[in-house]
């Protein structure tokens, strides 16, 4: 699949007679034969062939661990999809996700290897974390990143990073690899395809916005990096010189390796038509700084022509091998060449793989990820036996494939719940219409049903979203709106609801515009689930009822929700001028960083004390309280500001996160450092300390809100007091 390891593997770089080239191609077909017959069955799966001449064994590169092992055979837990961990706000919660990921892909591949297969998927190189910068709700991956804030992505992924790979000294559970490396956040495909799309970006953006994550992930040690579809100023990702190298290797110290997206090289022939033949194409990805190819549908792929291009002199075998060397390092670090005895995670089997420790992790992981976005009256959370009629319609009520979201690992059914089944434990005799005859697209809609459901119930859900039918890799959105006609559906539920109690349930990634619900006293209580995949019903319902007084929801929105379409520019401008909290001059339906609670918080104390040197970081305290009567968690927030407002700057940056658990009528205290990288920015082609006065703001919120949580955000400032410039952070 990934040739550069081949060649390597040969030992010589001379031209070919025509027996050599006829057998590495059967070795080359061989290899890339298995990914094109995806779909076999493991119980007799091509085998790889192992290089014996070297006593090297095979080895497959290409996993995928977003949140639980995905696309291989047998099952694996399914955790919520990454947006809705972002929403958790805990750095803490992603590591025991990627640590307990890590485990059960580990256990898999230890598993394969004895069985002396080689696949896809079943290798323990991670094509994860997914890091790209939501810059517009409208993309189709919104679903898989951390959301739109670059601080916030980048702390999340050091966290996954870590936690995937373990804290042994010598070995590594399994290897991470953040992706799509860069300027890649749309379009998939309106109005064009990601394939050729070229992102014209300017230097600033690209500093302050798109690269920030992935300095973080490289920063935590990830082994690899994923170059993306999209060209980035005319030149494609994985042949990007400026990127690759000048930026990842140099500025930062990447010793890793780079693998293409899967054809993004030889995309770079029939799709960007930035080069014309296979020699020049490997030449170019391979001096730019591209150590792999992901090709899985060619027989001959463009890294076969490696050999050649040395030859012709277009690279130096030289180059050649020290772009295999951060390969087989990662296979050192794996543990594949010491005896397994030796090795920790050498010794995981698949008993890990859907333990209940793990279960309960799911569970746990996705009530965190639950943003209350509504709560009129604190109509929730719900008791026990208050209500009698109970009703629940819409196409996300009892939709198990679509509350998963993308790259899911494979599940049983019998471990997940829906939402009307869940409830239907707490309501057996529930009443249930989904109306959208064909599912979340809800183009087949039937109204005639909403009165037989809603009439005379004293609750009712209404569970709407997208799900992988509307959004999804390859399917972008072409507006905010609730798909198809979801929206007529949920007007005729508050036209024909009467007196019900109205609890909207929302399954979905990129913003929706529900502001007709937000702004209606009928919808009593508004809950933005995500995919929470295979513990959705138990989760839902824990919350819905705050169950054994530890489930008042605490998800906070990773993106921002815009009111109208208007307040998005085009997808294809990428340009961050009016995009996300940190450069948006209008009022959104619901700001980054809104979420209710059952409780009520108190910010009591806050101090920042600077230091005379530019690069120290700032010491902060503070004291807040829970002044409601629920025990709940909070997510405290904390966001740095410039007072010089001409300065190529946000208008606010968040510094600080941190989700705490507080106890009804509790105060506690936080110390805390925000780290002096966060004032720094990029003006003219470098890094800038600006001296002046620096604001700081800590709540449950971002300040200066018009739709705010109910509780307060304080202010301090402190002191820069000298400009310097930094060649290199």
């Amino acid at each position: 699949m990934l040739m550069v390891e081949w060649f390597a593997r040969e030992g010589k770089m001379v031209k070919e007679t025509a027996t050599q080239k006829k057998r590495r191609l059967e070795k080359a077909r061989q290899k890339y034969q298995e990914k094109r017959n995806a779909g076999y069955r493991l119980e007799n799966p091509p085998k790889r062939p192992k290089i014996m001449e070297e006593g090297i064994g095979a080895y497959n590169w290409d996993t995928e661990c977003l949140r639980g092992d995905v696309e291989t055979y047998g099952n694996a837990t399914a955790f919520p999809q990454a947006i809705g961990l972002a929403a958790a706000f805990s750095s803490e919660l992603l590591m025991d996700i990627a640590s307990a990921t890590g485990k059960e892909v580990r256990a898999k591949h230890n598993d394969y290897v004895r069985k002396g297969i080689f696949a896809s998927h079943t290798g323990a190189s991670c094509f994860s974390p997914v890091i790209n910068i939501v810059r517009d709700g409208r993309w189709g991956r919104c679903q898989e990143t951390y959301g739109e804030d670059p601080f916030m992505s980048g702390k999340l992924a050091e966290s996954f990073v870590v936690g995937l790979q373990g804290n042994d000294p010598r070995y590594i559970q399994a290897s991470a690899g953040c992706k799509h490396f860069d300027v890649h956040a749309g379009p998939e495909n309106i109005p064009v395809p990601r394939e050729s799309f070229n992102a014209v970006v300017s230097d600033h953006d690209w500093r302050m916005t798109f690269l920030p994550a992935f300095r973080k992930c490289v920063k935590a040690g990830s082994f690899s990096i994923m170059c993306s579809y999209n060209s980035i100023n005319g030149v494609p990702a994985c042949a990007n010189k400026k990127l690759l190298t000048e930026i990842l290797r140099h500025e930062w110290n990447f010793t890793g390796y780079v693998v293409s997206d899967e054809q993004a090289i030889e995309n770079i022939i029939t799709r960007h038509h930035y080069l014309n033949n296979s020699i020049d194409t490997a030449a170019a990805c391979i001096n730019a700084g591209c150590n792999l190819e992901l090709s899985p549908n060619l027989v001959e792929p463009i890294y076969m022509s490696i050999v050649e291009a040395v030859n012709q002199g277009k690279i130096s075998e030289n180059l050649v091998r020290e772009r295999v060397k951060p390969l087989f390092y990662t296979r050192m670090r794996l543990g594949e060449f010491d005896p397994s005895d030796k090795n920790q995670y050498a010794q995981l089997d698949t008993s890990v793989v859907e333990s209940p420790e793990h279960k309960d992790l799911a569970v746990n992981a996705a009530m965190k990820t639950f943003v209350l976005l509504k709560n009129l009256k604190s109509f929730l959370p719900l008791k026990m036996g208050s209500h009698q009629k109970v009703s629940i319609i819409g196409p996300m009520a009892d939709n198990y494939d679509q509350l998963f979201g993308d790259y899911t690992p494979q599940q049983d059914k019998s471990f997940t719940k829906t939402p009307l089944q869940a409830l239907k434990e707490i309501y057996p005799r529930i009443q249930y219409q989904k109306a959208c005859e064909d599912g979340t697209p809800c183009k087949s809609y039937n109204p005639r049903v909403i009165p037989e459901v809603v009439n005379n119930t004293d609750l009712l859900f209404v569970a709407l979203g997208t799900g992988v039918a509307v959004e999804t890799e390859n399917i972008d959105r072409p507006n905010l709106e609730l798909p198809g006609k979801q929206k007529d559906l949920m007007i005729d539920v508050l036209k024909y609801g009467g007196k019900s109690g109205i609890v909207l349930l929302l399954f979905n990634a990129g913003p929706l515009n529900i502001s007709f619900a937000d702004e209606s006293e009928e919808v009593n209580a508004i809950m933005e689930c995500f995919y929470p995949a295979q513990a959705t019903g138990e989760a839902l319902v824990n919350v819905l009822f705050n169950k054994f007084g530890k489930a008042s929801p605490a998800g906070r929105l990773p993106i921002t929700w815009p009111k109208y379409d208007w307040q998005l520019p085009s997808m294809m401008n990428y340009s961050m001028k009016g995009r996300t909290y940190r450069y948006l001059l209008t009022d959104p339906l619901y700001p980054f960083g809104f979420g209710l609670s059952y409780s009520q918080f108190s910010y009591d104390y806050l101090a920042a004390f600077s230091s005379p040197n530019p690069k120290q970081n700032l010491s902060v305290q503070l004291l807040l309280s829970n002044i409601g009567n629920v025990d709940s968690d909070e997510v405290v927030q904390c966001y740095i500001a410039w007072q010089n407002k001409s300065l190529p700057v946000p208008q606010r940056q968040l510094a600080y996160f941190q989700r705490v658990h507080i106890k009804a009528g509790v105060q506690i205290g936080l110390n805390f450092s925000i780290s002096w990288e966060s004032w720094t920015f990029w003006s003219d082609n470098r890094w800038v300390i600006q001296a002046g006065t620096m604001d700081i703001y800590c709540g449950g919120q971002q300040p200066f809100q018009r739709k705010s949580a109910p509780s307060n955000v304080l202010a301090a400032t402190f002191e820069i007091y000298n400009t310097i410039y930094i060649d290199l952070l």
